[in-house]
């Protein structure tokens, strides 16, 4: 049976009321936090730091899936790690040696992860595909929560799997970007392993059926 997991954005969430919301992603069917940090210059836009991040662990039951959308993320590897990420996750577009930065990551006990912004190519993860642990698909363009879905992305899914399964990897396809009950059992359906939702969980009403939902619908 197919065991697709939801990872909660936290960048949606109301930060004047942070534990708040992680003790409701703790106590839902919610597999992962998926936390987005921006340094508004990879990215359009800032996020939150280390501090917030620190706050959320504090608290967190759950997996860490830290998303950095920021510049020469070599240098904040260690400082991740001691804050208790669990999963690190790089952009192709951000890093010169791709492959030394993945071995950095994995050095520190952390699994690593490789974000491809929506005009990148998944061809161009092909020669370092087993040294990857979850390639995260951005099916918007980074930097803002709230945009349409990009539906060239069902393409990039399936060749994505396509590439795994040749080369005989276990890496996991994540999807991040509009994602709600309309596309949910669809992304599923091309070969997704993790969705991230954000506004889409944190702007219902109920917020623990929402994610219910759609880890249903992901894995019907």
């Amino acid at each position: 049976m197919k065991d697709t997991l939801i990872a909660p954005s936290m960048l949606a969430s109301d930060f004047g009321n942070l534990q708040r919301d992680t003790e409701m992603v703790n106590n839902s069917e919610a597999d992962w936090f998926h936390i987005d940090i921006m340094d508004g210059v990879f990215v359009p836009n800032i996020s939150y730091g280390m501090p917030v991040l620190k706050a959320i662990t504090k608290h967190a039951k759950k997996k860490i899936d830290v998303h950095l959308m920021i510049i020469d993320p070599d240098r904040y590897i260690k400082d991740f790690a001691q804050l208790g990420a669990d999963i690190l996750t790089v952009h192709y577009e951000a890093c010169t040696h791709l492959h030394r930065t993945l071995q950095a990551i994995k050095a520190e006990g952390m699994k690593a992860g490789v974000a491809i912004n929506p005009h990148t190519s998944v061809d161009l993860l092909k020669d370092i595909i087993n040294d990857i642990d979850v390639v995260l698909i951005m099916s918007v363009n980074p930097g803002f929560g709230g945009q349409s879905f990009i539906d060239k992305t069902y393409n990039k899914i399936q060749r994505l799997k396509e590439i795994i399964t040749m080369h005989n990897a276990d890496t996991l396809i994540e999807i991040d970007g509009g994602v709600t009950d309309k596309n949910a059992a669809e992304l599923s359906k091309a070969g997704a392993d993790v969705l991230v939702a954000g506004s889409f969980v944190f702007k219902a009403e109920d917020q623990p059926q929402t994610i219910k939902n759609l880890k249903q619908l992901a894995n019907s």
